[in-house]
């Protein structure tokens, strides 16, 4: 997002704010209209109308499949649904609008678009005329999410993709070569969320509005934090009051997450670690310069973002989750992934580790601990890496910091009864913090490399070279 573009949705949460009446409803009008707004351009064109339309046609369908019966109802949901409606088909029309500020004027044609969402309904219409939705349809959405995900993550599987649909429409392959889907990968995840939480019972029951809004509410919808929708409804329902101590805390985040990002990170990117300034390193030292540089700069960007979103949030009644604790200060590296964006750590944690923990320590012939804690520390890290990307670089990355944790798990385990006396002392327990943020900012600082670089050779090099090892 831009300045200007963060500014003006900073207006409309202070409107919003303001509201005593169709709070709910205005949110789920503006955050529609948001994501057709903020779509990145996009070949072909078309594109950029059909994702924003999908993003919100998926979510109707998995609050279709995860609602109860009893508020799936016409009268508590019609509303919401023309809101919905009109959005899609208000930014299809834009051809004949042209508010080119708004969105592309080059939309498909209005037939297909109502086709579009003809089809739509009906299929809203079926799902919902079922009552208990069979667990095997669940299973079935949180497959498609996951498939949905590592296609748009594996260009080359987006490129086949469009050359087959070129294909069977008889035209030359366009050289597609990615998609960009705005906000999908946190949507996804917000999906999953619920309909996890469904086939476990442990989802509250949700209006349309009230689930649309949590997947794709404006303040966190392109770069998170990821909440928990119990969580968000409950300040939906009863919005925190924006009263003096409220403009106080969002003006705190809002504008120091605005100083994070476009001061102190874009600022830091002129001389940040890139693959040209690591084709041509000289000196050692100028070089751990530029990979300090890169670490503060993603984490000013990741959590200056963050901080608008909670800010943003703040002005509509709704206080997000903490994404980063002064991860830097950690003094081991497990510390650092409980304070480095925490709710991506967390989602993780309760659907995928912890199971898998539990799964492997209830077997019938149980594993060894450690190498339990080694498959589980080391997966979850690869595929926190794939969700940033399926690329080798991202592999490497969430390899590294999987190996990382995994040793550092082993040693905490053999020196924590060998010098139990030293370590608690005040002289001996700040020596060891001193040194654990030290190292651990140093460990991620290199694993850096790989997240950056995506050449894996180049990578590898300049950690070699910022070691003076070649």
């Amino acid at each position: 997002m831009t300045l200007t573009q963060i500014l003006i949705l900073a207006c409309a949460a202070v409107g919003i704010g303001w509201l005593k009446r169709g709070r709910s409803s205005i949110l789920l009008g503006l955050s529609s209209l948001v994501i057709y707004w903020l779509q990145p351009d996009q070949e072909p064109v078309n594109l950029m109308y059909w994702i924003p339309s999908l993003t919100i046609g998926i979510t109707v369908v998995c609050w279709v499949i995860t609602s109860t019966p009893e508020v799936r109802g016409w009268r508590e949901n019609r509303l919401a649904m023309f809101i919905v409606a009109g959005v899609v088909l208000f930014a299809g029309l834009n051809r004949y609008f042209k508010i080119e500020q708004f969105f592309v004027v080059e939309t498909p044609r209005a037939q297909w678009i109502v086709l579009a969402m003809f089809v739509m309904a009906g299929v809203v219409f079926l799902l919902a005329k079922v009552k208990s939705q069979p667990s095997y349809l669940l299973t079935l959405a949180i497959i498609g999410l996951v498939v949905m995900l590592v296609v748009l993550k594996l260009p080359s599987a987006v490129a086949r993709l469009f050359d087959a649909l070129a294909e069977i429409r008889g035209k030359d392959p366009g050289g597609m070569i990615g998609i960009s889907w705005l906000g999908f990968s946190y949507m996804a995840f917000r999906l999953m969320h619920t309909i996890i939480d469904r086939r476990s019972e442990g989802l509250p029951s949700l209006t349309l509005a009230e689930y649309v809004n949590y997947v794709i509410f404006f303040p966190s919808f392109t770069a998170g934090p990821i909440d928990r929708v119990e969580r968000f409804v409950s300040h939906l329902r009863e919005p925190l009051l924006l009263d003096r101590e409220g403009w106080l805390e969002a003006g705190l985040r809002f504008f120091s997450g605005l100083f994070k990002k476009f001061v102190l990170a874009d600022g830091l990117a002129w001389f940040a670690l890139n693959s040209v300034y690591a084709s041509h390193l000289q000196s050692v030292g100028p070089s751990w310069i530029l990979l300090y540089a890169y670490s503060l700069r993603i984490f000013f960007d990741f959590s200056g973002y963050t901080d608008i979103a909670i800010g943003l949030g703040r002005l509509i009644g709704v206080r997000l989750p903490e994404n980063f604790k002064s991860p830097y200060l950690k003094p081991n590296l497990t510390q650092f992934w409980n304070a480095w964006h925490m709710t991506l750590t967390q989602w993780f944690r309760s659907y995928y580790f912890n199971p898998l923990t539990r799964a492997m320590r209830t077997a019938g012939r149980p594993l060894p601990e450690g190498l339990m804690v080694f498959i589980s520390q080391l997966s979850t890290m690869i595929l926190i890496g794939f969700w940033h990307g399926i690329t080798t670089g991202f592999i490497l990355w969430g390899i590294w910091h999987g190996l990382g944790l995994f040793i550092h798990n082993r040693w905490s385990n053999w020196v924590r009864p060998r010098m139990p006396a030293w370590g608690s002392s005040p002289t001996g327990a700040r020596v060891l913090n001193l040194s654990g943020i030290f190292l651990t900012f140093n460990f991620v600082s290199l694993g850096w490399s790989f997240f950056n670089l995506q050449d894996p050779s180049l990578a590898w090099r300049t950690m070699l070279f910022l070691l003076g090892i070649s």
